[in-house]
């Protein structure tokens, strides 16, 4: 027999978190819990209010299907069983925790990796700000070798400008969080070639990208408001040249997992992302960063505290989680 525990969880952001759509000063979570009396397994989740998710309706989704999960049901039928997102994701990883520390075999092996996950390098986020801000906030975290930089349309050229000029040997990624016009695409596109940009994140809303495939971008275009789970995967084909993967929106690391294969066989490149969340969140994440081009699991580095135990960064590097932790 399963227990199921749900519990939602604030964790203070360290500052204001800004992007095209909004600010936040907290990461809201929900963590399930599950527990045969000795193992217990624990999954981390965070309701995105764009996708129409919120603390309670994630709560009530669990809630939802507790009566299987108390009953045993195993992580393959939860596919079956629930939508993708961050309901899903938390009850996802759960499953595949409480069933490593049942069985004493590592996560990786457990979703059929053939080896264990290595350190993997983290972008560090840059929320959207004045030039001058975002320039000086460069300037304090000069020594990371990735930034990912939060624009959202006009004056996104100044402050990667800005940025470059303050930080001049940080390799750059900018994501736009759909906040671009399909006019933009292109002339900002060249302008951030010559910048040295390496990769634009979701230019424009996901409901209006169709007129990326006719658009030329000599960076690289990466879907991730567009991409979920390997439903609707094709129409991203011949738009983008890579895809976000967020346990999140897949609806745990089982789909994620799919999802990356799926994309790799397309001929894309892979980014692995996340929200703003603990190392609980970021540690499912790490199995399917394995071999990706860019990794974003730089959640725990924006909180103004961690949970204990949590992954262990030595600055953008991140470790394999302990099995105190996840997996």
């Amino acid at each position: 027999m399963i227990d199921l525990s749900v519990e939602a969880q604030s964790w203070p952001i360290a500052g204001t978190f800004t992007i095209s759509r909004g600010s936040k000063t907290a990461a809201d979570v929900v963590v399930a819990t599950l527990t045969d009396g000795e193992a217990v397994g624990r999954g981390e989740c965070v309701p995105y209010a764009h996708y129409g998710e919120s603390v309670d309706s994630v709560r009530l989704q669990i809630e939802g299907v507790r009566a299987e999960i108390e009953g045993g049901l195993d992580r393959l039928d939860l596919q079956d069983l629930m939508a993708a997102g961050a309901a899903r994701n938390a009850l996802d990883c759960a499953l595949v925790d409480l069933e490593a520390k049942r069985s004493g075999r590592p996560a990786w092996s457990i979703l059929g990796l053939s080896a264990a996950p290595q350190a993997v390098t983290t972008a560090y986020t840059l929320s959207l700000d004045t030039p001058e801000k975002m320039a000086e906030k460069a300037r304090a975290q000069a020594d990371r070798p990735l930034f990912k930089l939060k624009l959202t349309g006009e004056g996104d050229l100044e402050r990667v400008a800005a940025v470059k000029e303050a930080a001049p040997r940080t390799r750059l990624i900018v994501d736009a969080n759909e906040g671009w016009t399909p006019e933009m695409v292109e002339p900002y596109s060249e302008r951030l070639a010559a910048l040295g940009v390496e990769m634009i994140e979701q230019p424009l809303p996901a409901a209006h990208d169709k007129a990326l495939a006719d658009l030329a971008h000599p960076v690289p275009l990466c879907a991730d408001e567009s991409a979920h789970s390997r439903e609707g995967f094709e129409s991203l084909v011949g738009r983008y040249d890579m895809i976000n993967i967020k346990l999140d929106k897949t609806g745990g690391v089982t789909e994620a997992l799919a999802l990356k294969a799926m994309a790799e066989a397309a001929g894309m490149e892979i980014m692995v992302g996340c929200m703003l969340a603990t190392s609980l969140a970021m540690a499912p994440g790490l199995l399917v960063a394995q071999g990706a081009k860019v990794v974003d699991l730089d959640g725990p580095l924006l909180l103004a505290q961690d949970r204990e135990p949590g992954l262990r960064f030595e600055g953008s590097a991140i470790h394999p989680p302990e099995p105190a932790l996840w997996g």
